[in-house]
């Protein structure tokens, strides 16, 4: 008898910490080989696309606006993360922006100004697809509408290379939820789709309760999850907490990315949410944002190759997860 369910294994997700935010990877698992075409035969349809191998960035909390004298960066790291992303040996297809494109104000005109410097540096991408989706300061106090205007809907989704993305608005009703209206539009977006068709969802604030007292919460994150539940292959993306943070519930992987411009503490270890103190002399600590090279001594550069690596499994973060992904495989 064919075993068909081995698609979960077959597709990974698999990611790396590059401080500055997250790179991710899909494709085929090597070990598989033998059952790919089948599997990718009843993918494509079940999905109407064969899966097909790429990678994407996710970058988040760039906050462009932000002024305070004791975190003067401004957008500097934000800029130079397109420089590392621009550098990446391989390009990704997409990257994704998960929410606080621009840190918010009262006056529209000064918030206006503040999304098209966001959209002028992110111009700078060389090649990939950008995607976004608004964070509170960018929806919160008019629904989202300068928002839309500037970059098209909070909520909506789209497919590429057999992958099924999903951008979820949960901050543009003034408050930290989706709404019964986009709850019951994602149950019917998600329907044409197969339990094991690899979904991926990002999305500005946590689905799940990771610490209510910070607002790092979704107030009906449980109602999307059960939507997602019966799905075996769902990555939620997010940010707003501005700290790396990792956890799985279920079948369904939830990764945040680093901000662009200060960092919170750790919420296991304080109760006490300030930012990270800025440091003078190491401007971007917290942030984590490194010079990334792709060569390993005494061996040639190399492209990523992901195959053997599972974010279900482990991660690896920073410069040395980045050259062990680099690492030329033996033959």
């Amino acid at each position: 008898m064919e075993r068909d369910l081995d698609r979960r294994r077959f597709l990974s997700i698999t990611g790396i910490s590059l401080g500055f935010g997250a790179l991710y990877a899909v494709g085929p698992r090597g070990a598989l080989a033998k059952e790919g075409d089948h599997v990718t035969r009843r993918l494509a349809e079940a999905n109407g696309e064969a899966p097909g191998s790429f990678s994407f960035v996710q970058l988040s909390d760039t906050h462009v606006g932000f002024q305070s004298p004791q975190y003067p960066g401004g957008t500097a790291a934000f800029e130079l993360a397109i420089q590392n992303v621009n550098a990446l040996p391989k390009k990704p297809d997409l990257v994704l922006f998960t929410g606080d494109l621009t840190h918010d104000s009262e006056d529209k005109d000064e918030h206006a100004r503040r999304m098209r410097t966001f959209r002028d540096i992110a111009s700078r991408l060389d090649g990939p697809v950008v995607k976004a989706i608004p964070g509170e300061h960018d929806a919160g106090l008019d629904g989202g509408a300068l928002f839309r205007e500037h970059f098209g809907e909070t909520s909506y989704s789209f497919d590429h290379r057999g992958v099924h993305f999903v951008a979820l608005d949960n901050v543009s009703r003034a408050r930290p939820e989706v709404g019964a209206e986009r709850i019951a539009w994602l149950e019917q977006d998600l329907g044409r789709f197969q339990p094991t068709a690899p979904i991926v969802v990002f999305t500005h604030r946590p689905l799940f309760d990771l610490k209510p007292e910070w607002e790092w919460f979704t107030r009906d994150g449980d109602q999307v999850l059960e939507v997602l539940a019966p799905f075996e292959n769902v990555t939620v993306l997010y940010g707003h907490i501005h700290r790396a943070h990792h956890r799985v519930i279920g079948h369904t992987r939830h990764d945040a990315a680093r901000s662009l411009v200060f960092s919170f503490p750790d919420p296991d270890a304080t109760d006490d949410k300030k930012p990270v103190p800025y440091d003078g002399a190491r401007p971007y600590a917290g942030l984590g944002l490194r010079v990334v090279r792709e060569s390993v001594a005494g061996e040639a550069p190399a492209s990523l190759d992901l195959d053997d690596v599972e974010l279900t499994q482990r991660t690896f973060s920073g410069t040395e997860g980045f050259v062990r992904l680099l690492r030329r495989r033996a033959v």
